[in-house]
């Protein structure tokens, strides 16, 4: 029921499909494709409760569900087709308490984007490719592409004009609104006739929203000429790290990482990018003997910010980007050959202190915990037990 989708195609249905599904339903499937390519989600069966779709339906958005356009909602008769104007589309679906029925099957598949522009929102900066032949179709040559701050000048191929705009230089402008941070800019494509001019401008209008820890990225094109829509999607490059002692100096490669009982383990969560206004905090940090199920057997170090193991211990840390924090190795190491950590890391505004980052521990209703949550989700390990006696093994 619901859940985050990476591969190129497959099988959305509900569950126990062909039998009849629960009540009180709640799934969420979020699609994500490569880069550039975009989804197609075919509806190939559905029978809910009919009528108005008010009690059991499937709903379709065009991105991530809070954010994203409303492409439909569905609970019996044709079997309609929706694609996406991005590299991502979520499925909705709902039931009530009353009458259940067999429910939908669907097909998915990637199709490709229109190549005339792409976008990728890079963690250091905007990386836009215009294509030449597009240019050439509009009556331009390479040479009449500028950016908005004209001294940041592109690449220039056989085949392409390439700009990598960074994040926070070349005229980037940068907004925030409750739950989003945006950065903008402007390619323009400007005609070279002073006095009659034939032509209209092109404007390429770039955008990449952050959305919790979700890149949205937009292109578009203004100024009556074919618009060209260019969402993708992607997430943060974030990390997280060993290190040898409090002073956070030598990082420790072992893998397995071989530990006493009760030693000192240091990590420092590191998030990838340029924008210095941003901060991470960490949310959740489980141990668990399978790196796959972090549910079944699982020890509580931190759990939505609230502390479960009394030897953890925050430390400070000279950057936003930085989160560190320690705790010892535990009991639970000395029964499994092998131990993974999990940790939820959130990622918000510097000084927003209505955000996640700054509230500490928060119990969170059932709801609150839905697969729509947007976090960062990092795995580490695996931790070994040292054998006995073997304490010259270092974790240089």
């Amino acid at each position: 029921c619901g859940g985050s989708i990476s591969n190129s195609s497959g099988m959305l249905q509900s569950p126990f499909y062909p039998g009849n599904y629960p009540n009180n339903a709640d799934c969420v499937w979020e699609i994500q494709v490569e880069n550039n390519f975009r989804v197609m989600l075919t509806f190939r069966d559905i029978a809910m409760q009919s009528g108005s779709c008010q009690y059991d339906y499937v709903e379709v958005y065009d991105g991530p569900p809070h954010s994203s356009p409303f492409l439909g909602r569905l609970c019996s008769g044709s079997f309609p087709t929706y694609i996406s104007s991005s590299n991502m589309m979520t499925v909705r679906f709902h039931s009530d308490s009353r009458y259940t029925f067999r429910g939908f099957q669907a097909h998915y598949s990637s199709i490709p984007a229109d190549h005339n522009t792409t976008l990728l929102c890079l963690p250091d900066y905007m990386h836009a490719v215009v294509s030449r032949d597009y240019l050439q179709s509009q009556g331009y040559s390479a040479q009449m592409v500028t950016l908005n701050d004209d001294r940041c000048k592109p690449t220039v191929t056989s085949h392409e004009v390439i700009f990598n705009i960074p994040y926070n230089g070349c005229g980037t402008i940068r907004e925030e609104n409750d739950d989003t941070i945006n950065y903008s800019n402007m390619i323009k494509v400007t005609s070279s006739g002073y006095i009659i001019k034939r032509k209209k401008n092109i404007h390429l209008h770039i955008s990449c929203k952050m959305l919790r820890n979700t890149w949205m990225q937009i292109m578009y094109v203004a100024e009556d000429t074919v618009d060209v829509n260019e969402n993708q999607f992607g997430r943060y490059d974030m990390n997280i790290t060993f290190y040898d002692s409090s002073s956070f100096l030598r990082q420790v490669h072992d893998s397995p990482y071989y530990i006493d009982l009760n030693q000192n383990l240091y990590l420092q969560a590191y998030l990838h990018s340029s924008d210095p206004n941003l901060i991470v905090f960490v949310d959740t940090c489980v141990a668990s003997p399978d790196p796959h199920d972090f549910n079944t057997l699982a020890y509580d170090i931190i759990k939505n910010g609230c502390v479960r193991d009394s030897s953890y211990a925050t430390y400070y840390s000279p950057y936003s980007h930085f989160a560190r924090f320690k705790f010892n190795a535990f009991e639970f190491i000395s029964r499994h050959t092998l131990v993974y950590l999990q940790c939820e890391l959130v990622v918000c505004r510097l000084g927003d202190y209505s955000s996640r980052c700054y509230r500490g521990c928060m119990s969170r209703s059932k709801r609150e915990t839905s697969s729509d949550e947007e976090r960062v989700n990092v795995v580490v390990g695996p931790l070994q037990l040292r054998e006995g006696g073997a304490q010259s093994r270092n974790t240089g």
